[in-house]
């Protein structure tokens, strides 16, 4: 079950849902609108390794100027929100609006967990090129209810390899995992 603004408000209130910094004008029907972050980064090398450290380039988006995204290259953005979910699952959707502009914000990441505590990392793409700047509307959390306890809260796991509270993109920690 999707939560409404009314259950997203309370959530908020009881603390199980925090969202810094909160805009009560960017909470909708069932959602809560995100803004792109000030960071933006690309990686180093054209080809990449799933069992090593790929390594980013950070860079900021020019405040007057936005940045032009190009296709055929992935970029790491971020959300200017930090967020805490405690209670539920949130889930990152593009805004149809960002869409519309031909800009994908995850490629298969949209899914967070309950306890995740930090930025949304986005994996963005674009089909044409497309200038963007930081604080523009760029996704939407819907928040699920969950079913059940839980054992083990993302914030909590000794394994979890986004733990680490940062307002910059952050590179895929594939390397970590053992295959």
């Amino acid at each position: 079950m999707i939560l409404t603004d009314l259950q997203i408000l309370a959530e908020i209130e009881k603390g199980t849902i925090v969202i810094a910094p909160y805009d009560r004008s960017c909470l909708g029907t069932n959602s809560y609108d995100v803004h792109l972050g000030r960071y933006l980064a690309t990686y180093h090398d054209a080809v990449l390794d799933a069992r090593k450290h790929n390594e980013i380039n950070h860079f900021e988006i020019d405040a007057a100027e936005g940045f032009v995204l190009q296709p055929g290259t992935l970029y790491l953005g971020v959300t200017e929100e930090y967020t805490e979910t405690h209670a539920t699952v949130p889930f990152l959707e593009g805004k149809s609006s960002v869409g519309r502009l031909g800009i994908d914000i995850h490629a298969t990441a949209g899914k967070g967990d309950v306890g995740f505590c930090n930025h949304w990392t986005l994996e963005i793409s674009v089909s044409m090129p497309v200038r963007v700047y930081a604080g523009m509307p760029i996704g939407q959390l819907i928040y699920f209810t969950v079913q059940g306890d839980v054992a083990t809260f993302y914030n909590r796991k000794p394994n979890a390899k986004y733990n680490e509270r940062t307002d910059r993109p952050v590179e895929s920690m594939m390397w970590k995992n053992q295959f």
